[in-house]
């Protein structure tokens, strides 16, 4: 069985987002880290050598695959502000539109900059994300 790479380490968040080259987007991440831990009460952990994370959870598929993953999290990543979020799709289709400027997959939000997007909407959306994913997987 697979083992996962993206795991919680002890590696510094801030040093982590000081390395964004862009001062931007670096000062977009650190908005993002304030805005992340203010909504989820969790303090912003390393996962992996570049996912800030914030609480965790332990997942189990049919497969038998299990894990933890972070609750929230986000990248600095080079091309855009990655958001990691899982919403069933009525959210989705209901919250993604009001978004603003992004583009999207199944489990990422990816932004250019903050100010290309509605900050309400995106504190709702990692709000009922991590509401979703407590109930989905609920701490023993």
């Amino acid at each position: 069985m697979a083992v996962n790479k993206t795991t919680e380490t002890t590696n510094s968040v801030t040093d982590f987002i000081n390395t964004v080259e862009n001062e931007a987007k670096r000062n977009d991440a650190f908005e993002l880290l304030k805005i992340i831990q203010e909504i989820t009460g969790f303090e912003p952990k390393m996962w992996g050598p570049s996912i800030i994370g914030f609480g965790s959870y332990h997942y189990k598929y049919d497969s038998g695959h299990e894990g933890d993953a972070p609750l929230a999290g986000f990248s600095p990543r080079k091309t855009a502000m990655t958001v990691y979020f899982y919403l069933p799709e009525k959210e989705r289709e209901e919250l993604l539109p009001k978004l603003g400027k992004h583009t999207s997959s199944k489990a990422c939000i990816y932004i250019k900059k903050l100010a290309d997007i509605d900050m309400e909407i995106l504190k709702k959306i990692i709000l009922l994300s991590k509401e979703f994913t407590q109930k989905l997987y609920p701490s023993k």
